[in-house]
């Protein structure tokens, strides 16, 4: 089992037995106030904080197994915003255009997940549109807001999947229209608009 997985399941854990015991909180251990055995265990082995909330069977744990299963699909041929594999993600947003297709992504993966974007659950083709229905929704949280693993993350124009939080408060995504294909990245906070609370 490797770390990563641990940590998702310790996280579930504490989610699970916080719910049961009322959703009180328990006390804080030795590794400080906010301090939880999954922060604490991930600091000490330099792995991916996995935080409480997007663990085991949620929302969120769905879009971060569904998007790692697309990582290293590209555009055929590259650089023209499509291919086959594009494709099924745009047919996500009902008549959306061969374009820049991280929100097609982003969408095709919370529609697979079962929570799929949208008053209607129509997806989205634009990034702004997207921002401004997680506003309408509630679901939009600040730039400084702790993002959950399955959370989508929004730049100017660029959105992606929140993979994990490590310990050094980089996030770790799995984005669609990067570089030409689904790939993984790890960016610090700077340039972020928000998250959208999946």
């Amino acid at each position: 089992m490797s770390v990563e997985t641990a940590l998702a399941r310790i996280a579930a854990l504490e989610a699970r037995i916080a719910a049961l015991s009322g959703g009180a909180p328990a006390p804080a251990p030795a590794g400080g106030p906010s301090a939880d055995f999954a922060t604490v265990l991930a600091a000490r082995s330099g792995s991916p904080v996995v935080t409480a909330g997007a663990g085991g069977g949620g929302a969120g744990a769905r879009m971060v197994a569904l998007a790692r299963r697309e990582l290293g699909v590209a555009e055929a041929p590259p650089g023209s915003n499509d291919g086959p594999r594009i494709a099924v993600y745009r047919s996500a947003v009902p008549g959306g255009p061969v374009g820049p297709w991280c929100a097609y992504f982003v969408s095709w993966v919370a529609r697979q997940a079962g929570a799929p974007l949208g008053e209607r659950g129509q997806g989205f083709a634009s990034v702004d549109q997207l921002w401004a229905w997680a506003q309408r929704a509630g679901r939009a949280a600040a730039a400084d807001a702790q993002p959950r693993p399955g959370d989508l993350v929004v730049w100017d124009e660029h959105v992606g999947i929140v993979e994990a939080v490590l310990p050094d408060g980089r996030i770790k995504t799995i984005e669609g229209n990067t570089s030409d294909r689904v790939a993984e990245r790890v960016h610090d906070r700077a340039g972020i608009v928000g998250f959208v609370r999946m």
